[in-house]
């Protein structure tokens, strides 16, 4: 009796939460690739987290499987995870992306110490085998140069992955949506598509990237000092456009910010931004230059407070300095969770008295993401049986189905799935299989570990009511309160005189009433110092700070 072919499983391991930290593993018996590898910034309710990644628990227990890692375009969303996922992997697995996605990639990894890490360039139009699973990567239009499409062939059927796109007819470097292969994947047949969803929720057309560059080209060229530009450090289009404009005009451009520095480093020594050597100058070479004859480029477009445009916006960056008669051009939307540190950044400029545009008074930026309509176009050519949403939040995801839903897919072919659900694809057939372990893991300074509530919960009540510690030595005879000292941190009364010495006598005699008990013990002494201090305190102050009580005996 032949035996039965496995089933193609496609596991989205993160990026259906939230945008950000996309992983996708797609496993054919013993062979496995992973499509992306990315993190997620901190909410506000994450205070002290760095970095927030993707339980990649699953791939670590099948690394054995694990053939490639496909990385579809080179934004810290789809390849921040990288370093850490390759720290735990005991084996080289290599890296395919294109050149551009190379280039951003591997300064991350040699700030890891991980350059033995094998990585292959590919580019639209290649084929690769791995294992049982046959790739075509295709060129995809996106707002980072280097943005590829995944079109996967098992024995049990096909699969295909947009990666991050829009449909710009008129993109930055010329390299459009490779239509003809879309087109000709969708005729051979396309069991299963999974597509970006994160503009699922806006009509219409997103805009054209060209069409932002007059934009730029006018304010600038109008600006009577110098203009400072914040733009994601990854939109290479952005930048190029702003070089273009800053040329145009006669202009010189500074570049400021780590990560600006680095990522047109890159993208300059790679042939994806071009200006002239004798037009970018040094930081501290710009009172050498009229202020008209200055562009900046920075980093700050989400309010970041260490970053170039909060330095200089608060008089706090070592060279550059912004004035009444410069202007500030912040080309990108927040990301949600940045709207308040943006805002933060505009009142901040506001108050030094400069010009500021932003997407609500200019045409100063468009999404790098597919509306409604590129959507539906998608899904036309393509013509997939079965349908999955991926890269947004649950209003983004639910939204994409219901267009897939208007494209003719039936219902019962369209998968909103979390992150961990499980696709078994047989016989070009798919349904719903048996979850993995999913979720988050932190990065927290050099450690990298699951969520651990309690810790968050007391970093949480420690930010918004405080703390009081109270050091008592007992005698350890009489086990009577010695002395007792009580300090505060973070608390309205820590130095109201009266609140502390009352604080003082109420832990006293809580003490001294513990001491005449049967079986005493420093544990419950420390009990009753606790419950007898948070008591004293919410009568006197109507506040609950986190109270840390240390007894001991002398």
């Amino acid at each position: 009796m032949a035996k039965k072919k496995p089933a193609l499983k496609v596991i989205p391991l993160g990026g259906l939460d939230g945008i950000g930290k996309n992983m996708t593993a797609v496993e054919y018996g013993n062979d496995m690739l992973l499509i992306d590898a990315g993190l997620m910034f901190p909410d506000d309710d994450q205070p002290g987290i760095d970095l927030v990644l993707p339980d990649y628990t699953y791939v670590l227990e099948n690394e054995h499987k694990l053939k490639g890692i496909l990385i579809t375009h080179g934004h810290e969303d789809h390849t921040g995870a990288l370093p850490y996922l390759l720290q735990d992997l005991r084996n080289r697995v290599p890296i395919y992306a294109s050149r551009m996605t190379l280039g951003m990639i591997k300064g991350k990894l040699e700030e890891h110490h991980l350059t033995e890490q094998p990585v292959v360039e590919v580019q639209g139009g290649e084929h690769i085998d791995l294992g049982a699973l046959g790739v075509d990567f295709f060129a995809m239009t996106h707002s980072i140069p280097g943005a590829l499409g995944l079109y996967i062939q098992s024995p049990q059927g096909t699969l295909l992955h947009t990666g991050d796109f829009k449909l710009d007819q008129t993109p930055i470097d010329g390299v459009v949506p490779d239509y003809h292969a879309l087109n000709r994947f969708g005729a051979e047949g396309v069991d299963l598509l999974l597509s970006d969803s994160t503009n699922a929720t806006r009509p219409g057309f997103t805009g054209s990237e060209a069409s932002v560059g007059a934009s730029l080209r006018h304010i600038i060229k109008n600006a009577p000092g110098r203009v400072f530009v914040a733009c994601f450090s990854s939109h290479i289009h952005r930048l190029q456009q702003v070089c273009d404009a800053a040329v145009a005009v006669g202009r010189k451009v500074v570049v400021t910010g780590r990560s600006m520095v680095t990522n047109t480093k890159v993208a300059r020594e790679l042939g994806y931004l071009n200006i002239p050597a004798d037009d970018i100058i040094d930081a501290f070479d710009v009172d050498d230059v009229p202020d008209d004859k200055i562009v900046v480029l920075c980093t700050g477009s989400q309010g970041e407070p260490l970053s170039a445009l909060a330095r200089m916006a608060n008089g706090e960056h070592r060279s550059l300095s912004i004035g009444p008669d410069d202007t500030v051009i912040i080309s990108a939307t927040p990301v949600p969770g940045n709207e308040k540190s943006v805002q933060n950044i505009v009142n901040a400029l506001a108050r030094i008295g400069c010009t500021v545009f932003d997407k609500s008074n200019a045409l100063v930026h468009v999404s790098g993401h597919g509306s409604q309509e590129e959507l539906k176009l998608m899904l036309a050519m393509v013509r997939p049986k079965f349908f999955a949403p991926v890269h947004g939040e649950a209003v983004h995801l639910r939204a994409h189905a219901k267009l897939a839903i208007s494209m003719g897919i039936e219902p019962d072919h369209i998968f909103v799935l979390d992150n961990g659900d499980t696709l078994e694809m047989r016989d070009h057939k798919v349904k719903i299989g048996q979850p993995v372990e999913s979720g988050v893991v932190y990065v927290d300074g050099m450690r990298v570990s699951d969520a651990d509530p309690v810790v968050l919960r007391d970093r949480q009540k420690l930010s918004n009511d405080g703390i009081v510690t109270c050091v008592v030595t007992v005698n350890a005879r009489t086990h009577k309160a010695l002395e007792v000292d009580v300090s505060a941190r973070g608390v309205s009364f820590a130095d109201d005189g009266d609140v502390i010495n009352g604080a003082q006598d109420a832990v006293r005699a809580t003490v001294d009433r513990a001491s005449e008990k049967a079986g005493w013990t420093v544990d419950a002494s420390r009990r009753a110092v606790r419950n007898s201090l948070s008591n004293y305190l919410w009568q006197a102050t109507h506040t609950k700070p986190m109270i840390v009580p240390v007894v001991m005996e002398v």
